[in-house]
């Protein structure tokens, strides 16, 4: 494999992307807005996560608290994800949740341009860069959580890669505000931001960029866990109810990992860690060798966190806890590339080599390297795109047709601001007012003239909350505080009458 000789610091100009990396985002900018947009049209995004995330953005956009009716607290109280206060200010000119939509496509896609620019920094030739920008497009988290809503931490991936390139540079500043930024895209990304200053100190020997993010990481966790979050939400941090064996604070959480070891050890040493560890490396496996693994330091905390959790999802390429894994999993093979022969591929030519007898000198391995290794890469890539990428779920989504028209239909009635009730599903489509919730929000003894509409879909309900949803409406036509505004294909639209007063109706 031939590769160019690898620049220095201040010799690196690669700042602009030639034009395939050009036509690469622009490409993923659109495959990704396309489908997550298609996905939104087709009533099968939810409540659970992009109905809260269009609600708070909208709101920051009008000016007022950022409080999610969805989740009942303000919104820095979720994650302290401070980033989506500047997306409010899009909303302030262009409140759509497609916006949000095309936010996260753009986000998505800009990683690879750090990517193919971490490659060239390497070393590695111009089709060899392209290769691996094409392996980071092509890894299934990436074209997965695009498709699942909308999450702040996917601004955060393109900007982890920046940063380890500012460092890489020596450009103190712009490592700064890249990590600033990934700290306030979630909260529990300050413990990678940890790893990554522990990584740089250690192993890439930069003191500076590792000082700062190691005191970065660390200050932010500390305020945002102790905080911010509970100040915000009036309770602990989000998620740590998938832990519970070890805690039921992030304190405690953290103090029983240290000392009781072996309760996480079981966590770490079993089939469902065995098979998470499988799905994160398959993608790259071939392209990485064991030697040029130091990046993945970095990924740690985000492996472990993923593998004790209760929660099977969480070790599921199909959602986004893995985000932060993929920029330490792109270094490892361009680490590894760097090395002739280092990497299982080329332990596989060496052995093939070998069996032929034949000893081909040095310039005809690097021929055969340089003009077929890239098209391999990407051609592995791809097969494994389509076996794990989620792009089947669209069979499903378009198995629901018969009520979209209906459902269509449904949200024109319903007046802007006006308080609405609906599933999981229709929620998104409701979210540019102050007062929407889900079904699961409510219970027998609710209160539900707080609601101006109430809005169901009986042949595709959300499953969880299918009872309710059902309950709902068999009660409400002979409720004199309630009209049904609208019923075809068995979606209701069931508005409050205007002689309904508050704290009169209640399920039953």
């Amino acid at each position: 494999m031939q590769i160019s000789p690898e620049p220095s610091s201040r010799k690196f100009k690669h700042w602009l992307p030639p034009n395939p990396i050009l036509w690469m985002i622009g490409g993923a900018i659109a495959l990704f807005w396309m489908c997550s947009s298609l996905r939104h049209w087709l009533f099968q995004s939810t409540g659970y996560d992009l109905g809260i995330y269009d609600q708070v953005t909208y709101l920051i956009g009008q000016g007022q608290p950022a409080i999610s009716s969805i989740l009942g607290f303000h919104h820095l109280g979720n994650h302290g994800a401070w980033s989506v206060y500047p997306l409010g200010l899009l909303y302030a000119i262009y409140p759509n949740v497609y916006l949000l939509l095309l936010v996260q496509a753009i986000a998505l896609a800009l990683g690879i341009w750090p990517t193919w620019s971490l490659a060239r920094l390497a070393g590695l030739n111009q089709r060899l860069s392209l290769a691996i920008a094409g392996v980071y497009i092509l890894y299934p988290v990436v074209f997965n959580i695009n498709l699942f809503d909308f999450h702040p931490e996917v601004m955060a991936l393109a900007a982890l890669l920046a940063a380890v390139l500012a460092a890489r540079l020596g450009k103190i500043w712009w490592f700064c505000l890249a990590i600033v930024w990934v700290l306030g895209c979630k909260a529990v990304l300050s413990l990678t931001i940890v790893a990554l200053g522990f990584w740089l100190l250690i192993f890439e020997k930069r003191r500076v960029c590792g000082a700062i993010a190691l005191f970065l990481g660390v200050a932010w966790f500390a305020i945002v866990t102790q905080v911010i979050i509970p100040n915000f939400s009036g309770r602990e941090v989000e998620g740590v109810w998938r832990y519970t064996y070890l805690g039921d604070s992030v304190l405690e959480i953290i103090v029983n990992i240290i000392l009781k070891p072996d309760l996480v050890l079981g966590r770490l040493i079993s089939v469902s860690t065995l098979d998470y560890l499988y799905q994160l490396f398959f993608p790259v496996i071939w392209w990485l060798s064991p030697r040029y693994l130091t990046p993945l330091v970095a990924a740690l905390p985000t492996i472990l966190i993923n593998s004790l959790s209760d929660v099977p999802f969480q070790r599921s390429l199909a959602f986004q806890y893995s985000i932060p894994v993929l920029p330490f999993l792109i270094l490892s093979v361009i680490s590894s590339l760097e090395h002739q022969g280092s990497t299982l591929a080329g332990l596989i030519a060496k052995i093939g080599q070998k069996f032929r007898k034949t000893e081909p000198s040095s310039k005809s391995v690097s021929v055969h390297h340089s003009h077929k290794l890239p098209v391999l890469i990407v051609i592995w890539s791809f097969i494994v795109f389509l076996m794990f990428g989620t792009y089947d779920r669209f069979g499903v989504y378009f198995s629901r047709l018969d009520t979209w028209q209906a459902s269509r239909e449904a949200v024109s009635l319903v007046q802007p601001q006006a308080n609405v009730l609906t599933d999981n599903r229709l929620a998104p489509h409701f979210t540019h007012r102050r007062v929407v919730k889900l079904l699961s929000q409510v219970s027998a003894d609710s209160d539900l003239t707080e609601f101006d509409y109430i809005i169901l879909n009986l042949r595709h309900p959300w499953p969880d909350t299918q009872e309710i949803g059902e309950n709902i409406a068999n009660q409400l036509p002979n409720d004199p505080r309630f009209q049904t505004l609208y019923q075809k294909d068995d979606v209701i639209v069931f508005q409050k009458t205007a002689s309904s007063s508050p704290r009169q109706t209640q399920l039953k």
